[in-house]
């Protein structure tokens, strides 16, 4: 499939790739939309095969979750449209298991992309640690001179929450 174009662009996968419970997982109603079924069909073939989904594949979502992932990434209700039930979540195991269960060609095409998807992930982390690592040697062997250097490369590394942003326009009385 080298030469090939997938059916489904990476970064739709990736942004579909979530972390609920400490776990990478992709919600059911992502995986029915790269599937190209729909949310019922998908989660009717899970409990046909139940058994091939324990809870480390597969696991529903708490109301708490679906709340802190809702306010999270700011999704609006509309997007789980009516739904009876919280969203099914699958580990990278459970999406591989997804391929057995839904025999379609586009099924079995999909799921490489997929698993593609969460092997590039895992490459950026290991490589993110490994700067990390070679971060701190450099800093035991430098003297302090370097500290501010390594102080601010540390800064753009961590994953943190943007500064405030000062407002603009017009305030009485000066106040902003």
């Amino acid at each position: 499939m080298a030469g090939k174009q997938s059916l489904v662009p990476a970064e739709r996968i990736e942004r579909a790739i979530l972390l609920i419970r400490g776990q990478k997982v992709m919600l059911d109603a992502d995986l029915a939309g790269l599937y190209g079924v729909s949310v019922g069909r998908l989660n009717e073939a899970v409990k046909r095969n139940r058994g091939r989904f324990p809870d480390d594949f597969m696991f529903q979502l708490t109301k708490e979750d679906f709340l802190n992932l809702k306010s999270q990434f700011a999704i609006s209700s509309s997007r789980w449209g009516g739904r009876r039930h919280p969203p099914y979540a699958f580990s990278e195991q459970g999406v591989a298991m997804l391929s057995s269960v839904l025999r379609s060609q586009r099924a079995i095409h999909v799921n490489i992309e997929i698993m593609r998807a969460f092997v590039r992930l895992r490459r950026i982390l290991v490589s993110h640690k490994e700067l990390a690592r070679k971060l701190e040697e450099l800093e035991k062997k430098y003297d302090a001179q370097f500290k501010v250097v390594f102080d601010a490369i540390r800064e753009l590394m961590a994953p943190g929450e943007p500064s405030p942003r000062r407002r603009i326009g017009f305030s009485p009385r000066g106040k902003g």
